[in-house]
């Protein structure tokens, strides 16, 4: 049985430097996993650095999964080219929302947590976890894997409590 945590807003903010999968740029597009629910963006065309701003909610429930990020170039006459993809470990975001509920911050602005980059996410640099007016933030850019380069701008954001006690 899996037990609800909160929704989970993700916006994907923006691309940079994304590989040519075309003549001379690309079509992209984003897909998102979490569990068995999935998201895209819209495609923007002939760009290598797109700017989507846009929100794609999930529910999170336990257990908890990973964010799964693809990001694919829209072909018209062939199936869509891969353009890489990476993830991010949801479990830093969800305690850090514990967090703020023990501490019982619910109005300004304050830094919850940091997270570095390692085997568990694909960040280009540290990230930190914020309590932004009772909801938990994380802005983070990911780095593009089995591709030459590329990086995606995500803003994370914890909308609904999560409980403290099982």
């Amino acid at each position: 049985m899996s037990e609800q945590l909160g929704q989970l807003k993700v916006i994907v903010v923006q691309g940079k430097r994304l590989v040519i999968r075309d003549f001379k740029t690309s079509d992209p597009y984003v897909v998102l996993k979490l569990g068995n629910q999935t998201a895209k963006t819209k495609v923007i065309n002939s760009c290598l650095n797109p700017v989507w701003n846009e929100e794609l909610n999930f529910t999170l429930t336990e257990p908890l999964g990973v964010l799964n990020l693809e990001v694919f170039d829209k072909d018209l006459l062939k199936a869509d080219d891969k353009m890489g993809n990476a993830f991010i470990n949801l479990q830093p975001l969800v305690s850090a929302a514990r967090l703020r509920d023990i501490l019982r911050v619910s109005s300004g602005e304050q830094t919850l947590r940091k997270v570095i980059p390692d085997s568990e996410n694909c960040l280009v640099r540290e990230s930190s976890i914020n309590c932004v007016n009772g909801e938990v933030v994380q802005n983070v850019w990911l780095r593009l894997r089995e591709v030459e380069s590329g990086e995606i701008e995500l803003t994370l954001k914890l909308t609904t409590p999560v409980a403290t006690s099982k």
